[in-house]
């Protein structure tokens, strides 16, 4: 697993051991990033079942500003942290360690502004999407023409809206759906 494009396109990731973790390929995040474009310099980013940390730190190789990685797995954690490191990341990420079945955590680490980008990623077949999605658009946390990347199964399929969220694009790759929405304030 290597990150595919930006500063430090290239660089090695730690993967994790076993199947509790299922990584985004190598060749998903880089068609992500040729959809949403290579300079995404200054952006928050939002990195939500982050696992390896590897769409996140796709992004702050790209010129985000910051990401904020968050997972509720011990390994998960541990991953992302030594992933930024090993990026060089350490001022510009932040880990989150939080079960998402519980909500978004819209605490104090969170309050440093709105976020331009989220990547959504949680396990397949568990429709927990809708429910943060609609979270993520109620709370007012995502500046105006934010995007959201949804990674699920093929199979899976996910409304063309929610408040405030309108879907722009999906994409099949494998058994994976990649389904983007933008965000527009009313």
């Amino acid at each position: 697993m290597r990150i595919t494009g930006g500063l430090v396109k290239g660089r090695t990731l730690l993967s994790p051991k076993g199947l509790l973790i299922r990584p985004t390929s190598d060749r998903v995040r880089e068609a992500i990033f040729n959809i949403l474009g290579q300079d995404l310099t200054g952006l928050n980013v939002l990195d939500l079942f982050s696992g390896t940390g590897s769409l996140g730190l796709e992004a702050l190789s790209r010129g985000a500003r910051q990401a904020v990685f968050v997972d509720k797995l011990r390994q998960s954690i541990d991953l992302i942290k030594k992933n930024i490191a090993l990026c060089g990341y350490r001022r510009s990420g932040i880990v989150l360690r939080r079960d998402l079945v519980l909500g978004l955590p819209w605490g104090r680490s969170l309050q440093r502004g709105k976020f331009d980008l989220v990547f959504l990623d949680p396990p397949y077949r568990k429709d927990l999407n809708p429910s943060l999605l609609t979270g993520l658009s109620s709370e007012e946390r995502l500046s105006n023409g934010a995007r959201v990347v949804v990674e699920t199964g093929k199979s899976e399929s996910l409304p063309p809206s929610f408040s405030g969220l309108e879907r722009v694009d999906i994409r099949h790759y494998g058994d994976t759906r990649i389904t983007i929405y933008e965000y527009e304030v009313h």
